[in-house]
């Protein structure tokens, strides 16, 4: 029987041979590999990506794909865990985890912030999304699309945009363009606030009034701010401001004591997109 796609769950179906080999190849599934996808919908990844590897964990929200999965694949090289990949422990699935998957778009920027949570137990992650979320996902400072997203995502990944995927390689075809993103977990090596907390908290702050001076949107924490020593004009505004004036922006207020090492409000609402970078609800699955 044909699986209708539900819109609750943002379904919108590849079926494009020649774009499913291209994400295919671009992820590269070795033997040994441990492979997650999430949204494996009516197989199209699922398929060719058993080909190469000895194993594969499927999420799935919808319990009829999740049982068409279990059928139509042995246990022994698909498990399916059944639920909200928003809700997943993804550190009781292993190390050195390659997640993949065709995002629902209504979800993407919530879940795109719960595997930050996982990011030391990832060797990398492949992911479908609307190529607007990608194109802010990947932006440079100064520019439109540099925005929350950007910076928070750029503090623990490198990223790269690797194609654009036209609606008709869905059925039914979303109302906008996807595009495939690849993200790596940057080294032990790499710039790190000392309080996550305080990170997340100054760069939500800053970038809710984002066309306002810094000396402005950060009023009340302005005269803690050396400007001078950390290198930032004070008539800056949060979009011209790299990753690493971010952090030992945060840093900085965090020994003057304007913030503090303690969780805040949620970084993305699970139920919400970010407060101004909206997100269409066209999301798909595979």
């Amino acid at each position: 029987m044909a699986h209708q796609a539900r819109k609750r769950f943002g379904q919108h179906f590849l079926v494009d041979e020649g774009i499913i080999e291209s994400i295919v190849r671009g992820i590269a599934p070795q033997r040994g590999d441990t492979v997650v996808e999430i949204g494996p919908g009516l197989s199209a990844l699922t398929k060719p990506l058993l080909q190469s590897l000895d194993h594969l964990t499927a999420v799935e929200i919808d319990r009829d794909l999740a049982a068409r999965l279990r059928r139509q694949y042995p246990a022994d090289r698909l498990t399916v865990v059944e639920g909200d990949a928003l809700q997943v422990d993804f550190a009781l699935l292993g190390s050195g985890l390659r997640i993949v998957g065709n995002l629902p778009y209504n979800i993407s920027s919530p879940l795109l912030f719960h595997l930050i949570g996982y990011a030391d137990h990832v060797l990398d992650q492949h992911f479908m999304l609307q190529r607007e979320v990608i194109d802010r996902m990947v932006a440079a400072p100064g520019s439109g699309d540099y925005g929350r997203l950007s910076v928070m995502l750029q503090s623990r990944y490198s990223m790269y945009k690797l194609f654009d995927v036209p609606p008709e390689a869905f059925d039914p075809p979303p109302r906008v363009v996807s595009a495939v993103v690849r993200m790596a977990p940057l080294p032990e090596s790499r710039p790190r606030p000392q309080s996550q907390n305080a990170f997340e908290k100054l760069v939500g702050r800053a970038f809710t009034q984002r066309r306002k001076m810094l000396r402005r949107s950060l009023n009340d924490w302005a005269g803690l701010i050396d400007w001078d020593g950390l290198g930032i004009l004070p008539t800056s505004r949060a979009e011209e401001l790299s990753v690493g004036q971010f952090i030992a922006l945060a840093d900085s207020l965090l020994a003057a004591g304007a913030l503090k090492d303690e969780p805040g409000h949620r970084t993305v609402p699970a139920d919400c997109p970010m407060p101004g970078e909206s997100e269409r609800p066209a999301g798909r699955e595979v």
